[in-house]
C-alpha cells in the first residue's frame, strides 16, 4: 500500500481543482469563428467556415479543384497542435452515385497513422509508420488544414528553438480518392522574419508563403511562387458555404461536368510536307495582370500550365532563327520588359517546373505586340503562309508573341 502525505494530498487536490477550473474556463469561452476564401484571379475556387473551441476544429467547406466537393470536417488536436483525430464527410455531386458520399477517418498516435476511407462501394483501410514526426492532413484547396499545418510547425519551431533559416519537417497524408494510392509525403515549413513562413512539400511544385498574427493564425497565403497561383485570405464574416456550394454544383451540372482549371489541349498543323503538334496547358486570365506580375520579367515560364509544353516537328525547320532537327522538344518563354524570348529545350515529359537549361537547344527573341481584343484562354497556334513558311503564335490576355517558321 502506498501512503500519501497530508501535504502531498493537499497539493494533488489543488492541482486537480486547478485543472478542472482551467477546463471549465476553456469550455465557457466563446468559440473562434472564422473562414477562408481562395481565389484564382477573379474566380473563387474554395470557401470555408470554421469554428474552433480549444482543441476541436469544425469546418464546412466547398472547393472546385476542379471537381466540386462539399466537406464537413471535425478535427481533434494534440497539445502541440498536431492532428490526433479527423473525420471528414465529403459530398461530390458529379461522382457516380455509389461514390458520391464518402467518409474519411484518420487517427494519429505515437509513430503511426491509421486512415479509413468508406463509401457505398466499400471501405479502404491504410496504415503508415510516421516515425513520430509531426503528421498533418493535406488537401490542395482546404486552407483550414494549411492553417493548422503552419501553426503546428511554428509551435514546434518555438519549442525546439529552431535555428534561423532552418525548417520544420512534417509528414502529410491525403484525403481524396485520387490520392488513395499515395504514401505519406514530406513537407517543410521555414519560419521567416515578420510573422511569415514558407511551405514546401512533395505535392507542391514551388513554394507557398503565408503571413500570421501573433497567435500563429494564418492571415494570408500566396501560391504566386508555386504551380497553384492562389490568393487566400482569412475571413472574419462567416460565409454561406452551403448556398455557394449549391451554386457551384449547379454550375458544374450546367456545364456538363467537372472542368480542369487549366485545360490540356493539342493543336496540329501542316506547312508543306512538314507536320507539327503542340501539347500544352491552357490557363485562363481570370482578371489577372500577366506579363511582369503573374509572369515575372526575366524568369522562365512553362508557356502554359501544368506539364511542360511539348512541340513536335516531322521535318527539319528553322524556328525564330534556331535550326531544329525533326523530333519532340519543350517550349519555354522568358517574358521581358519589351517582349519575350523563346527557349527550345531537348528534354521532354517533365512537369512545368522542371526546366533544366543544360538541355537547351537555343534561345531566340519573339516578336511581340499588344492586341486590341484580349484572349482569355492561353492559345498556341501554327499558321501556314506557303509551302515552306509559317508562324508560331502565342496569345494570352493582351499579348501576342510570334516566331517565324521555315521548313528546310
Amino acid at each position: 500500500m502506498v501512503r500519501v502525505s497530508r501535504h502531498a494530498g493537499k497539493r494533488m487536490k489543488r492541482f486537480v481543482l486547478l485543472s478542472l477550473a482551467l477546463a471549465a474556463c476553456d469550455a465557457s469561452r466563446p468559440p473562434e469563428r472564422y473562414g477562408f476564401i481562395a481565389r484564382l484571379g477573379r474566380d473563387t475556387i474554395a470557401l470555408e467556415s470554421v469554428t474552433r473551441r480549444a482543441d476541436t476544429v469544425v469546418s464546412d467547406e466547398v472547393d472546385r479543384f476542379p471537381r466540386v466537393r462539399q466537406r464537413h470536417t471535425r478535427i481533434v488536436l494534440n497539445a502541440d497542435g498536431a492532428i490526433r483525430h479527423l473525420v471528414m464527410d465529403i459530398t461530390t455531386p458529379s461522382e457516380p452515385l455509389e461514390q458520391r458520399q464518402r467518409r474519411v477517418v484518420a487517427d494519429v498516435a505515437g509513430d503511426s497513422i491509421r486512415i479509413s476511407k468508406h463509401d457505398s462501394a466499400g471501405q479502404k483501410n491504410i496504415a503508415f509508420a510516421t516515425g513520430g514526426t509531426l503528421t498533418m492532413a493535406h488537401l490542395p484547396q482546404m486552407y483550414s488544414l494549411i492553417d493548422l499545418y503552419f501553426a503546428a510547425a511554428l509551435k514546434r519551431a518555438e519549442a525546439t528553438k529552431l535555428a534561423a533559416g532552418d525548417s520544420v519537417r512534417l509528414r502529410q497524408f491525403y484525403i481524396d480518392r485520387e490520392f488513395d494510392n499515395f504514401p505519406l509525403h514530406e513537407g517543410f515549413v521555414r519560419p521567416l522574419p515578420g510573422r511569415r513562413a514558407e511551405l514546401r512539400h512533395d505535392w507542391l511544385s514551388g513554394v507557398g508563403e503565408a503571413t500570421f498574427d501573433s497567435s500563429h493564425h494564418m492571415l494570408t497565403y500566396s501560391g504566386a511562387r508555386s504551380t497553384y497561383k492562389v490568393d487566400v485570405r482569412r475571413l472574419i464574416a462567416i460565409p454561406d458555404v452551403a448556398g455557394i456550394g449549391a451554386k457551384f454544383a449547379a454550375l458544374e451540372t450546367k456545364n456538363g461536368g467537372a472542368m480542369q482549371l487549366s485545360v490540356r489541349d493539342t493543336t496540329s498543323a501542316r506547312i508543306g510536307s512538314a507536320t507539327f503538334t503542340v501539347d500544352y496547358g491552357r490557363p485562363l486570365v481570370r482578371g489577372r495582370a500577366l506579363v511582369g506580375t503573374l509572369l515575372p520579367f526575366d524568369h522562365v515560364w512553362r508557356t502554359g500550365a501544368n506539364a511542360a509544353t511539348q512541340f513536335s516537328t516531322s521535318s527539319p525547320i528553322i524556328l525564330a532563327g534556331l535550326r531544329i532537327p525533326p523530333g519532340t522538344y519543350t517550349l519555354w518563354t522568358v517574358p521581358r520588359e519589351n517582349g519575350a524570348d523563346l527557349v527550345v529545350n531537348k528534354q521532354v515529359g517533365q512537369w512545368g517546373t522542371g526546366y533544366d537549361d543544360t538541355f537547351d537547344l537555343g534561345m531566340a527573341a519573339l516578336a511581340a505586340e499588344t492586341v486590341a481584343n484580349p484572349v482569355e484562354k492561353f492559345t498556341i497556334s501554327i499558321v501556314g503562309a506557303d509551302a515552306r513558311h509559317g508562324t508560331l503564335v502565342l496569345e494570352w490576355g493582351p499579348f501576342r508573341w510570334t516566331a517565324p517558321i521555315v521548313v528546310l
